[in-house]
């Protein structure tokens, strides 16, 4: 006898069959969901007043992140130190070297043939020996009237020690009885005279010593004074060798060889090869940001170099600001003048903000407000911006992440609060 599958089958219980109406409602809820959101979209499409094309908009994403502000240029390598040499008389100019030379600190470049200023020297010099001997006749004159006055004064005090002894003598006479009172009178008015003789002689003495000193010292700073003339014109004639004040290369001749120049004309310049700087272009609106001492990149070939900024020129050029940059620690090999290299300064690094890609939005509205697109529908709403770098914008209010918002072609909208997006 074969079995069946009776055995194994189950009786399942009839199922319950749902009561009409709940489907109903489930019909009915899900189509009021979809007129609502018809009749939003409805409702935003017919608050707004213009429709504009996607193509001609250019959209970005509110993000949260680090905003780095920098400015990136490029410019052009200076010498830092690059003196220009001039003829300190009128004379020709007859050049040692040629431009490009490598030349070191000290080295003579040219010479500058000034014979009149040498004959000037010649006469200075000859006219500063008459002034030393008149010096030396000058100080034997004061020895000598110094030997001469202590003679008077000398033979002075001899007279009065005579007329001195003379009276007491007399005195001696005339208390004996000797000599009659006129002769004793007589011989004191005589030691009287010779006091003042001796007086007189002490006073001649020091103003006749005082009028030689003067005399001296008047010619010895005459004599200084010429000595001062000639050491200058010697420092010139010296000059007339025109030596290199820095080791570096001579970067250009000014004048021809031979050529006749006046005073004070520049004649060649030097380069310092070791103070090269870069000189780069900074937009007006960054330049009020920099800083002496900033930190800055320089970039040459695939290279980086470490720099700061050394110095902001305080005039504006159109609508530029002139920056410095100097190298530190190292820099790059074979610079030349004016060879153009590429630099990023560092102006502020703030991490953790809320920030957009950078647009015209900035500038058209004042950074007091944008339009936020949703559902197709940018709507204007106020903003407060931050800083600005050159490719972000920091966001203080207004927005949140994830937000889209129109950074570029707004203008298109004008005054309207809301405007369509079409595809």
């Amino acid at each position: 006898m074969i079995r069946d599958t009776s055995a194994q089958d189950r009786v399942l219980a009839k199922p319950k069959v749902s009561r009409p109406w709940r489907r109903w409602v489930s019909t009915v809820v899900v189509v009021l969901g979809l007129l609502a959101g018809v009749g939003y979209l409805v409702r935003n499409w017919a608050l707004a007043s213009k429709s504009f094309d996607k193509s001609r908009l250019r959209l970005a994403k509110v993000e949260q992140g680090t905003l780095v502000r920098d400015v990136v240029a490029d410019g052009r390598v200076v010498a830092a130190n690059s003196p220009t040499l001039y003829a300190i008389a009128g004379g020709s100019v007859d050049f040692h070297v040629r431009a490009g030379d490598k030349v070191t600190r000290g080295q003579s470049l040219a010479t500058i043939s000034s014979p009149e200023l040498q004959a000037k020297l010649a006469q200075e010099q000859a006219t500063l020996a008459g002034l030393e001997a008149g010096v030396g006749r000058a100080g034997l004159d004061v020895e000598h009237g110094r030997a001469n006055q202590q003679r008077s004064i000398a033979q002075a005090e001899v007279d009065r020690q005579t007329a001195a002894r003379e009276v007491e003598i007399n005195q001696q006479m005339y208390s004996r009885g000797v000599i009659s009172e006129l002769e004793l009178r007589r011989s004191e008015d005589l030691l009287k005279k010779a006091d003042i003789a001796l007086s007189h002689a002490k006073v001649e003495a020091g103003l006749s010593g005082k009028e030689l000193t003067f005399d001296l010292g008047t010619k010895t700073q005459d004599l200084g004074r010429q000595r001062s003339v000639v050491k200058e014109l010697e420092r010139q004639v010296a000059a007339l060798e025109v030596a290199s004040p820095v080791d570096g290369q001579v970067g250009s001749l000014l004048v021809a060889q031979r050529t006749v120049v006046q005073a004070n004309a520049p004649i060649l310049t030097v380069v310092d090869l070791g103070a090269f700087e870069l000189e780069i272009e900074v937009p007006d609106a960054f330049a009020r940001d920099l800083a002496l001492g900033m930190s800055a990149e320089i970039r040459s070939g695939t290279a980086t170099f470490p720099g700061r900024v050394r110095s902001v020129s305080p005039e504006v050029v159109a609508g530029n600001v002139a920056t410095r940059l100097e190298f530190v620690d190292k820099r790059p090999a074979g610079l030349r003048q004016n060879q153009r290299l590429t630099a990023r300064i560092l102006i502020e690094e703030r991490p953790n903000v809320l920030k957009v890609e950078r647009g015209s939005f900035v500038d058209s509205g004042g950074g007091n407000f944008a339009y936020f697109v949703e559902d197709g529908v940018a709507e204007k709403r106020p903003i407060r911006v931050g800083s600005v770098s050159l490719d972000a914008v920091e966001l203080l209010s207004g927005a949140k992440v994830g937000d889209q918002i129109v950074v570029s072609g707004a203008d298109m909208f004008g005054t309207a609060e809301r405007v369509r997006i079409a595809n």
